[in-house]
């Protein structure tokens, strides 16, 4: 067992920490809000670290493979929701209001932050990974509104509000641009271990934010211990089938390795950072609990099983080479 546990990915441990920190102890009042400033700056450094390692060339060729981006939204906002209404019979076992949660946690977009962090550790094309994960949260803030109305016929009231933008555009795109700035001096900085534990540390932060704002509304008192293993059960399914899809379909469609991984860490994923406003945006004054607890299973599911995937990328690939910090 000691010897597993050593062989364990740390970020796979760090996440289990979180939610276990999360129960015991969620950040409330003051804290809660210190805690998501915090969690911001972290998700910014981050980023910042990706602008300064990444050199130019590549943050453009990134820019412009489109079919690549193409493909991920795709898996977002067209596979994810047909599995979703697929998945209507699964109403004669569960109720309906948590077969609608399912519903609206395939319509929410891919993360951003982990998406990027876990195509960066698998050595895939990060770069391509944060235009992709960035451009399915901003289709995402018209994307999901209209699928709400379409497939669960609750859009009374619907409301976007452009905010999000600027929101992501200086706690990703903005640190990101000034790290392709300040490159020439951080680089190497960024070249060190200082980018993978600001990957650990931010998505451990993102976990127990997340996971206390759950525990502080009272969710998992909404529903039985058979439903809450139903939805642990269902989510690892999903997810190991997300994962083979998108693999299969990468490289059937001719994409190299580094493409293939991103496209599997950003296509696969749905963000409860981004679901848990828009279902309090979008459904106004209304009890969400049940309608967001899906979301929040499937977000820890997904988190761990693509830890332990990107880990595995990693021992695998070769060391990189000191020309990635050419300019």
């Amino acid at each position: 067992m000691l010897s597993r546990l050593k062989r364990t990915d740390p970020l796979i441990v760090l996440i289990i920490l979180a939610v276990v920190a999360a129960i015991i102890a969620p950040a409330r009042g003051s804290f809660a809000e210190w805690f998501a400033t915090a969690t911001n700056i972290a998700i910014a450094l981050l980023f910042f670290l990706y602008g300064a390692r990444l050199s130019t060339r590549e943050a453009i060729k990134g820019l412009m493979h489109w079919r690549l981006h193409l493909l991920i939204l795709a898996f977002t906002f067209l596979v994810f929701p047909l599995i979703g209404l697929a998945l209507k019979p699964l109403t004669l076992v569960i109720s309906e209001d948590l077969y609608m949660g399912i519903l609206f946690m395939t319509l929410v977009p891919s993360t951003v932050q982990s998406s990027v962090a876990f195509t960066s550790i698998a050595r895939g094309n990060f770069a391509g990974a944060i235009v992709a994960a960035s451009a399915s949260n901003l289709a995402g803030v018209f994307l999901t509104p209209i699928l709400v109305m379409l497939l669960l016929s609750r859009g009374d009231g619907i409301n976007v509000d452009a905010q999000v933008f600027l929101d992501i555009a200086v706690l990703l795109l903005l640190p990101f641009v000034l790290g392709q700035i300040l490159r020439k001096w951080v680089k190497g900085i960024a070249a060190n271990k200082a980018t993978k534990i600001v990957d650990r540390g931010s998505i451990t932060m993102v976990v127990y934010s997340a996971f206390s704002a759950g525990m502080v509304a009272g969710v998992w008192s909404q529903v039985s211990a058979g439903e809450i293993a139903f939805l642990i059960v269902f989510s690892i399914v999903l997810v190991a089938i997300m994962l083979w899809l998108t693999r299969f379909t990468a490289l059937r469609l001719g994409f190299n390795q580094k493409d293939m991984k991103a496209i599997q860490f950003c296509g696969t994923k749905k963000s409860l950072a981004t679901g848990l406003p828009m279902a309090s945006v979008i459904f106004g004054g209304a009890s969400i609990g049940l309608l967001i607890l899906p979301l929040m299973i499937f977000h820890q599911v997904q988190l761990m099983m693509c830890s332990w995937l990107a880990a595995r990328y990693a021992r695998q690939a070769p060391p990189r080479k000191p020309v990635t910090l050419s300019s």
